[in-house]
């Protein structure tokens, strides 16, 4: 059995992803999940990530800024504690909304082997490979 873990966002490492885009992964394989991932993404001011889906459902609950998630096409405004659920495979992506405050959002995968494709390139990668903690994940 596991054993449950206590993570300290300040302590852990953070990834840059480029584009003003910083991810520090919390719940991953490393600390011993074997059914869900989440993490922290910090947006620099006007900063996005690509169009992109998952093999699995994905929620994301913005902490602090306002945000523009487009979802299916479909651009919402959102301020903090609000929260979205997208299902598998439905193309989304966050979008920094202020040019002059950071946004950081909170995001949980329903499974330990999700997925990241990229819409323009087709590029597919495991969530837990872009994060350096891959454990076999597809």
């Amino acid at each position: 059995m596991a054993e449950a873990a206590i993570l300290r966002p300040k302590e852990l490492k953070t990834n840059d992803r480029g584009g003003g885009a910083k991810t520090t992964p919390l719940v991953t394989r490393k600390c011993g999940s074997t059914s869900m991932i989440n993490g922290i993404t910090a947006f620099d001011p006007g900063a996005s990530i690509g169009l992109h889906k998952h093999n699995c459902e994905e929620s994301v609950m913005i902490l602090d800024g306002e945000a523009i998630a487009e979802i299916n096409g479909v651009q919402h405004r959102l301020a903090a504690n609000d929260t979205t659920w997208i299902p598998a495979n439905v193309p989304h992506r966050f979008i920094n909304a202020s040019d002059s405050q950071p946004m950081r959002i909170f995001w949980i995968y329903a499974s330990i082997d999700a997925t990241r494709t990229m819409l323009a390139t087709g590029e597919e990668r495991a969530i837990d490979a872009e994060h350096g903690h891959s454990g076999g994940a597809a």
